[in-house]
């Protein structure tokens, strides 16, 4: 083969730009823009996500704006149909069920919430000083986790309100005892991966506290986990209650969470379907909903899935 010269004149340089020689193709993204760009891909999560907003919405706003009260009676309406009065009709009272429900739904997302944060804070927190101390104190911890999960969780909660005065209080309580004690494990199983990493070594090198370890270098790092758990929490917590008023040692009249009307609608169930449906389509929507939103979740926070 024959060699020719490569000249300079055989090659055309690019023009640059000063402004543009530094330039990001595109923005750097984190864990959580990723894993709301995942999210947006799957449908169904999108869909129950948006009608958890306005389930929520309805639940603040709708006893704000009615003209009728959650505790108003009108004997003149008993048991009344869904008109344009009474959009999901009245109870045996002439209660506007509209009202009782969102109002009703309020309470138990309340109750719900309130809940989940109790365990998210104590459950993560001594998850993590399990994790992070190890030896002794992480066995004795362990231990006590254990004659907790030992325990039935329903007995405790049953116990526990038979032994106090019913109420949003004492149910938040009741459901709080060992609450966080799944959140607590999931926790520890993470951080036992995390602890030997480099940045928390080099974190410890460097003269750091435990607790600044714990706070800045891994509790962050298992917000996934933290994420998905709670989103599994929540209905939980709600079936809870339900049940826990259902069978009349919960919430009881004139007081309005969706176990109290399901089970005023249940005693009417033959004659008057319309006082149990409507809660009860609500509750299936709140549960559905939050089930297939942390399904959602659960994917797009994979790590294997990041990109």
């Amino acid at each position: 083969m024959r060699n020719e010269a490569i000249e300079d004149s055989l090659f055309v340089k690019v023009k640059v730009k000063a402004e543009e020689k530094e330039h990001i193709a595109a923005p750097a993204s984190g864990m959580i823009a990723d894993a709301w760009l995942r999210l947006r891909k799957n449908k169904a999560a999108v869909v129950a996500l948006f009608i958890l907003i306005a389930i929520i919405l309805l639940a603040v706003f709708a006893p704000v704006f009615s003209k009728y009260s959650f505790s108003d009676t009108d004997y003149g309406s008993v048991f009344a149909q869904p008109n344009a009065d009474h959009i999901f009709g009245a109870d045996q009272f002439g209660r506007d069920m509209w009202v009782r429900i969102w109002m009703g739904t309020r309470i138990s997302l309340m109750i719900a919430a309130v809940a989940a944060v109790l365990d998210l804070v104590v459950g993560v927190l001594y998850g993590a000083v399990s994790a992070l101390l190890g030896g002794r104190v992480d066995a004795v911890m362990q231990r006590i986790i254990e004659v907790l999960v030992g325990i039935p969780h329903l007995i405790i909660v049953i116990l526990f309100l038979m032994a106090f005065p019913a109420g949003v209080g004492t149910i938040i309580a009741a459901l709080s005892i060992t609450g966080w004690v799944n959140m607590a494990r999931l926790v520890r199983a993470e951080i036992l991966k995390l602890k030997s990493q480099e940045f928390v070594m080099a974190s410890q090198v460097l003269g750091s506290s435990k607790f600044y370890i714990i706070m800045k270098d891994l509790i962050p790092n298992t917000v996934g986990v933290i994420v998905i758990n709670v989103m599994f929490t929540i209905p939980n917590a709600i079936f809870t209650e339900a049940f826990l008023s259902f069978i009349g040692i919960g919430l009881a009249e004139p007081q309005a969470s969706l176990g109290v009307l399901i089970n005023g609608g249940y005693q009417v169930l033959q004659n008057y379907p319309h006082v149990l449906i409507f809660p009860a389509v609500v509750i299936v929507l709140i549960m559905v909903c939050f089930s297939v939103l942390g399904d959602g979740l659960r994917d797009a926070m994979d790590p294997q899935m990041r990109k």
